[in-house]
């Protein structure tokens, strides 16, 4: 078989939704009827494959994204589960930078929900093609009408289904078939691995005859070919239907809808040849971008596109980084070429050479060796020394650098010492393990204090983290309260001119700056620009002004949090020809940015976070009013049957222990997600007392 053939017959794909919208049950449900386990785990029981880590099993979510492989027809199926929680959403990201395909699954009586919209708009980012699978529809107050509705309205986006379900909640016995006009019904409670066609029942003829009709106008519409054979019989083929769908699944025209119960096992085996049917192979879409070079901007039709090809020379992506018991484990998905144990290959993000050690095929956390890899594979690499996610590993003979990844801000802090002096080394090592893995932690020494700081996505995801500490590594550590990660900035431009001059006998030290500070826009980060004419400060002790000025950006002047979203523009100085070093000029530029941004208008920020309530109707009044008296601001409330949503902008300060609070005030019968939205300024008062807690 070809090299081009092999390509086509494999779906890299990733599983993705909502906390609780059934992912992990559904990769189960794959895995078992393509042969891969016999036997179906559960998340209920803590048995399941994909969640292998023992706080998954614990705790019934899925916290890091596994890798499997399956069959099914011919075709080998590389599936990434990803997590639901917000927390882990640094998992989607890098998933869905890799992959060439997705299946959304949405719940089936809450339909859309915020971590799905969240994970959509990431996927559009990354351009991946999509089908989507309603499912959970045993459930009681399933309806997938209502579900299929939330995909207009909460994604915007043209959504046809290919199925129709047959029978509701506990009557939900299989589904019709849109593209071969036929019944499904799955036979009793045998693991649903026997189901049979039938003729479509009498009371969903209509109905079925209205979306086949509204299916062949949105899908023909991609294909002028097609358009002919229809106008010529008024039908078209299966096949010429099914080409149809797949090729407005990958461009995005439209995205097909599947529907079923994958706790109850019905609809599985439709999706497995969906997945096949209508997600493009390595080789059916464009293949990924390169990065820009260093210090330029992001500019899509200007970096060339490498496209999956067997027979170039090598490149992948590194995604993920595990360590384990067996050493560091780098994931990577290979865009070109063919890897082999013991080639070498350049990590031409870092400009520096890394030898392969193993090749593994992962399957969760079980692993089969390889001696080599193709396009469109996604494998393990052993023995990498200095490799990180987002990191391109190439052939020397041709360094291309891949399209980077960016990561979420965390917007949360801990403080944490190991409880006993001797394993201070240990815990250090262990938190650079830990966050080489996960990007969305931060680690920083407190200049002060000199605590360990660990910056996160929320308390979930640095509980998880202090866990792993505790269980991998042996480090039992004192943690701090959890504390907002705020930033400080500038209201107004100033101009400041610093000198510094230090005599003590033998050479001194002298240098002047001119700086005018200006605020930019939130998430412009810290900008420079060298406006220096005529050599008032020499060429070689700019980079010692911007050094100077990036560092102590770190420690800002109202309560020493870090200082964003702010230009700093070098005007004028002066030098001494014996005195000046870059050491001198390092220091003047501190100095200049300690007094010069008293001067600017210093403000503090907090982060701001999109809040989203689920609650019966009976108590949307106490929570509105619990959220108005969080300093929160409410965006939107949507009733849905028998309970509302209510959704706002809430400072995360105001949300510590929120969970608590909010069962008790609705006797448990409500629940409430959280993300990341962005920065604002405190009010005065809350910024009095952030800074009297500083001192």
């Amino acid at each position: 078989m070809s090299a081009k053939s092999e390509l086509s017959k494999i779906r890299n794909i990733g599983i993705t939704a909502h906390i609780d919208a059934g992912k992990t049950t559904t990769t189960e449900r794959i895995l078992y009827y393509t042969g891969v386990s016999h036997k179906i785990g559960e998340v209920h029981e803590g048995n399941t494959t994909t969640d292998y880590m023992a706080q998954e099993r614990e705790r019934g979510i899925t916290i890091t994204s596994a890798a499997v492989t399956c069959v099914w027809n011919d075709h080998r199926i590389n599936i990434i589960d990803t997590p639901g929680h917000i927390d882990f959403n640094i998992e989607v990201n890098r998933s869905l930078r890799v992959l060439d395909g997705a299946v959304f699954i949405i719940e089936g009586v809450a339909g859309v929900q915020p971590q799905s919209e969240t994970n959509w708009r990431l996927a559009d980012r990354y351009k991946v093609p999509r089908i989507i699978f309603i499912n959970k529809l045993d459930r009681t107050g399933a309806d997938f009408y209502r579900a299929f509705d939330t995909l207009k309205e909460k994604l915007d986006i043209v959504a046809i289904p290919l199925q129709l379900p047959i029978g509701a909640e506990d009557q939900f016995l299989g589904v019709v078939d849109l593209v071969e006009m036929k019944a499904i019904v799955w036979e009793g409670g045998e693991l649903g691995a026997k189901f049979h066609d039938e003729e479509i029942p009498a009371d969903l003829k209509e109905k079925a005859a209205e979306a086949r009709q509204n299916l062949l106008d949105t899908a023909l519409a991609v294909d002028d070919k097609a358009m002919e054979e229809y106008f010529e019989n008024g039908d078209v083929s299966v096949e010429t239907l099914k080409r149809c769908i797949k090729k407005g699944a990958i461009s995005g025209e439209f995205r097909p809808v599947l529907c079923g119960t994958a706790f109850k096992n019905k609809g599985v085996q439709p999706l497995l040849d969906a997945i096949i049917d209508y997600l493009p192979a390595p080789d059916d879409v464009e293949g990924i971008r390169c990065a820009p070079p260093e210090g330029e901007e992001e500019n899509e039709n200007a970096q060339p596109i490498i496209p999956v090809d067997p027979d170039g020379k090598f490149a992948g992506l590194a995604f993920k980084i595990i360590n384990d018991k067996y050493g560091t484990l780098t994931f990577v998905r290979v865009y070109r070429g063919v890897l082999k144990t013991g080639d070498t290959v350049l990590n031409t993000t870092k400009g520096h050479k890394e030898r392969i050690g193993r090749i593994y095929q992962m399957h969760a956390d079980k692993r089969e060796e390889l001696t080599e890899v193709h396009a469109g594979d996604i494998a393990a690499f052993v023995g990498l020394k200095d490799s990180q996610t987002g990191d391109t590993l190439a052939d020397p003979a041709d360094p291309v650098v891949l399209e980077r990844m960016t990561f979420p801000v965390p917007v949360i802090d801990i403080s944490v010492e190991p409880k006993t002096k001797d394993a201070v080394e240990k815990m250090t090592l262990a938190l650079q393990k830990l966050a080489g893995e996960d990007p969305s932690l931060q680690l920083k020494t407190d200049q002060e204090t000199g605590q360990t700081i660990l910056s996160g996505m929320g308390e979930l995801h640095l509980d998880i983290i202090i866990d792993r500490l505790r269980r991998e590594y042996g480090v039992d550590a004192n943690v701090g309260a959890p504390q907002v990660a705020y930033r400080e900035t500038i209201t107004k431009p100033h101009t400041e001119t610093y000198t510094h001059k230090k005599q003590s006998g033998g050479s001194g030290q002298f240098a002047e700056v001119k700086i005018a500070f200006e605020p930019l826009e939130r998430n412009e980060d810290i900008q420079f620009e060298n406006k220096v004419v005529g050599g008032t400060v020499p060429k070689e002790y700019i980079p010692a002004v911007e050094k100077g000025i990036r560092v102590q950006s770190s420690t800002g002047v109202l309560a020493g949090f870090q200082t964003v979203d702010f230009k700093f523009t070098l005007l004028d100085g002066k030098y001494h020809d014996v005195d000046s070093s870059a050491l001198a000029f390092e220091i003047a530029a501190k100095a200049c940015f300690r007094e010069g941004m008293k001067q600017a208008g210093p403000v503090i920020l907090e982060p701001i976070m999109d809040v989203e309530v689920t609650t019966p109707n009976d108590h949307v009044g106490d929570v509105v009013g619990d959220i108005n008296r969080r300093r929160g601001m409410i965006q939107s409330q949507e009733t849905s049957g028998s309970t509302v949503m209510v959704r706002a902008h809430v400072p995360l300060k105001e949300m510590f222990g929120y969970i608590s609070h909010l069962r008790s005030m609705t006797k448990g019968r409500a629940s409430f997600t959280m993300q990341f939205h962005h920065y604002d300024p405190v009010p005065r008062n809350v910024a009095e007392e952030i800074m009297a807690q500083s001192k």
